[in-house]
Parts: structure tokens; C-alpha cells; sequence
């Protein structure tokens, strides 16, 4: 397992281009094998969850391939086969989408339960209940869900919860099912808006993506189209966050502000200096330090992918904060680690404790993705020497994570 060193940073300076959306990719990724024509997406992340979503397509009977360093191209004329591999699902949450283009285009579907980082419960009892509204009859057992459905049918369905993945689940379903469907308290994220955008680009109808009431009128087919992925607003919350953390003068490109708007308004309340463009954010000088309180909501709330990151940051302002973890029922993993380089914080429940501290380097391991992150920017601000171990959860998510922050004068080495 590889690891980063970390240094002590005095000052980040210049430019960060923030990449393509993982959050976004592996849910087009699945709606493009709708398609038997090829697909070109553009602004890809190179990462190891697009790796293994790939891996996917290729056992599927699927071919792809990066013409440039972040155009990848699909094409699936024909499913050759309805099973996903176990070794690839296992290590990916959002392999779970394949199971609604499979069933559409091939009739049934067999995929192992997924897997993904162990940040808690996330049941896929949503994404079953919209399927079988549609008409598919669930089968489950033996580590392996089932399903079989000639042609699916438009529902109305409403979500107990607006789970992200069951949203993305359905509408995919949907964009080919015979008739009418609309899903109501679905996911209004900005990657629920990408992925609808999308499929109506191949030809799809699904209307309000991005509202807590979609409506989709299924298609025959679609065809075959170019599209860009949106920017990462997680890549861009990390790198805002070194930035306010050290004292810095950065600017992230490629980005939408406002799919960042809830992750900067809360910076801003602990006196951090934002300015904002276009397509761009500069953070000048480290912030005032001012203690706040944090509540992970669904979109447009602060992001539960930022929980960890935004953890890191409040242990370095004056006086108590406070962040609950509304999302997710396992997702405070990181903060033993924080408490090994100095950190001051206490749980209670799905409320996290953090009294400012003086952070020292220590040996830490990554627990989940994001986990691992915030210990990395933990240790931008740490005295002396800082050991992330288990960085290949940290590239599930981030590309060139390590490279990005030398770039802009961070000391971190990387082993692998």
C-alpha cells in the first residue's frame, strides 16, 4: 500500500485546474451503454473507479478507449452478457447503475451487492422498489440481486429518501421505458443534472432534473453524441479548503461556482477571502479562524462528501465547532486519525465535537476516500512530518492529487 509524506507548508501559490466530475462520470458512463452507437466523453477523470466502471463495460461485451487524456469513447452494440464480475462491482458503489441499462437492453440483469468506501449504511431497497414499480420482478439472494423485465413500463414513483444513486438508477430506467414516469423527492444534485442533460443529448426526454419532481417520457432509442462532464465540485471543495487551511494565494479553474455556493458561504462565515468568476475561485491569505457550525445535508445543503475535509479545517479555528453527519451513519472514520496528529475532537451520535488544536505530524491511515484527503490537508498544517497510509482510496477520487498540490508549493512525496 502506498503512502504520502507531508511536510509542513508555509504558503500555496498559483493555479489549480480542477478535473471532471467522478460523481458525474460514473453514472453517464452507465447511461451511455443505453446506446449501441459510440459515445465520446470529454473532460474524464482518470481515476480508479473509471477504471473499474470500465472494466464493467468490457466484460459486458462493451469497447472503450481514451483518444486523449481525458476523451474516453464507448461502444456497446450488443450486451453480451447480463452478469457483472464480482471482483469489479465489489470494489465500486455506483456499479449498481449498470443494472438498469443491462435490463433495459438485454431483459434481465445479474449483479453482485456493491461495494465502495465504508462510510455507512446505504441501502439500494429505493433503487428495487423504483424497478419493480416499473414492472421488473426482483430477485434476491446469495450476495446477488436479480432482475427480469422484457420491456419496463412508466411508473410514478416517490423516494422515501432523495438517494443520489437510486435518482440516477431510475432515470436511466425510465428514458427507455414504455410510457410516462415521474419521480418524485428525487436528488436534485448537480450531477443528477449532468446526467439528465446527458441522455437527452443522445435523445432522451426527462424533464425538471434538478427539482425534487422529474418527468420522463421513455424513448425507442437514443444515438450516438459527444458530451463534457461537468467540473468536480468535491476537487474543488478539497483544494478551496488547502487553500483557507495554509496561508495561500490560489485560483481553481474549470469550475461552476455555484454547484461550490454551499461549501463557500460556510467558509466565508469563519472569515475566509473568496472571490469569485466565471469559472473560477481565488482564495487570498488564510482565513480569520472563526469557529462554525456544520450540518451535511442533501443538495443544496453542505455536501456529506465535504464532511471529512471541512472536519480537517475546523480543527484549526479558535474555539468550538460543531458538525453533524446527517447523511451517512458511519462517516466519522477520519477522526481517530485527527486525534493521532493532535486534533481535539469528541462524537456523540452523528455529531462531531472539535475544540481548535495545534496539529503535529504522526502516522495516520486513510480509512475511505475523503477520509483520506482531509488527513493529507491535516497535514499541510501539521508540525513537522505527516504519514498518510492507504492512498489508493484517496485516487479513487482524486487525479494527480499529489502533483496538484506541488504544483502550487506543497511538500508531499509519494511512495508507492
Amino acid at each position: 500500500m502506498g503512502k504520502y509524506t507531508i511536510s509542513q507548508t508555509d504558503f500555496l501559490e498559483g493555479e489549480v485546474l480542477i478535473g471532471g466530475s467522478k460523481n458525474a462520470t460514473l453514472p453517464i458512463l452507465a447511461a451511455s451503454l443505453l446506446c449501441p452507437d459510440k459515445i465520446t466523453l470529454k473532460n474524464v477523470p482518470n481515476l480508479v473507479d473509471v477504471s473499474n466502471m470500465c472494466n464493467i463495460i468490457s466484460h459486458l461485451g462493451g469497447k472503450y478507449n481514451f483518444e486523449a487524456a481525458d476523451e474516453l469513447c464507448i461502444s456497446l452494440p450488443e450486451i453480451t452478457e447480463h452478469k457483472a464480475p464480482y471482483e469489479s462491482v465489489s470494489k465500486l458503489r455506483a456499479s449498481f447503475l449498470i443494472m438498469s441499462p443491462v435490463l433495459v437492453r438485454y431483459g434481465k440483469v445479474r449483479i453482485p451487492l456493491p461495494g465502495g468506501c465504508p462510510i455507512g449504511t446505504r441501502p439500494i431497497d429505493l433503487h428495487l422498489k423504483g424497478f419493480s414499480a416499473m414492472g421488473a420482478k426482483i430477485k434476491q439472494g446469495h450476495g446477488y440481486i436479480e432482475a427480469k423485465c422484457p420491456k419496463l413500463h412508466g411508473a410514478n414513483i416517490y423516494l422515501d429518501f432523495p438517494s443520489v444513486g437510486a435518482t440516477e438508477n431510475l432515470i436511466i430506467a425510465a428514458s427507455m421505458a414504455e410510457g410516462e414516469t415521474i419521480i418524485e423527492n428525487c436528488a436534485t444534485e448537480p450531477e443528477i443534472v449532468d446526467l439528465a442533460n446527458f441522455l437527452n443529448k443522445m435523445g432522451a426526454r426527462i424533464q425538471n432534473a434538478g427539482s425534487d419532481k422529474i418527468k420522463i417520457v421513455g424513448v425507442d432509442k437514443l444515438h450516438a453524441c459527444s458530451y463534457s462532464i461537468i467540473p468536480d465540485r468535491i476537487e474543488a471543495g478539497t483544494f478551496l479548503t488547502a487553500g483557507i487551511m495554509c496561508e495561500s494565494d490560489i485560483t481553481l479553474k474549470n469550475i461552476i461556482p455555484d454547484h461550490i455556493r454551499p461549501i463557500m458561504a460556510k467558509y466565508s462565515e469563519i472569515g475566509a477571502d473568496i472571490k469569485e468568476g466565471d469559472n473560477y475561485i481565488r482564495i487570498k491569505g488564510k482565513c480569520k479562524g472563526i469557529n462554525t457550525d456544520i450540518m451535511t445535508m442533501p443538495h443544496p445543503g453542505f455536501p456529506t462528501d465535504m464532511q471529512a475535509i471541512a472536519t480537517a479545517l475546523l480543527c484549526t479555528t479558535s474555539g468550538r465547532s460543531l458538525i453533524v453527519e446527517t447523511v451517512f451513519d458511519n462517516r466519522f472514520l477520519h477522526i481517530p486519525e485527527l486525534n493521532r496528529m493532535g486534533a481535539n475532537i469528541k462524537v456523540d451520535g452523528r455529531t462531531a465535537i472539535i475544540d481548535g488544536a495545534k496539529l503535529t505530524g504522526a502516522k495516520v491511515k486513510a480509512t475511505d476516500l475523503r477520509a483520506g484527503a482531509a488527513l493529507v490537508l491535516a497535514g499541510l498544517v501539521a508540525k513537522g512530518k505527516t504519514e498518510v497510509e492507504n492512498i489508493e482510496l484517496i485516487q479513487r477520487g482524486y487525479e494527480n492529487f499529489d502533483e496538484k498540490l506541488r504544483k502550487i508549493g506543497a511538500s508531499i512525496k509519494t511512495t508507492l
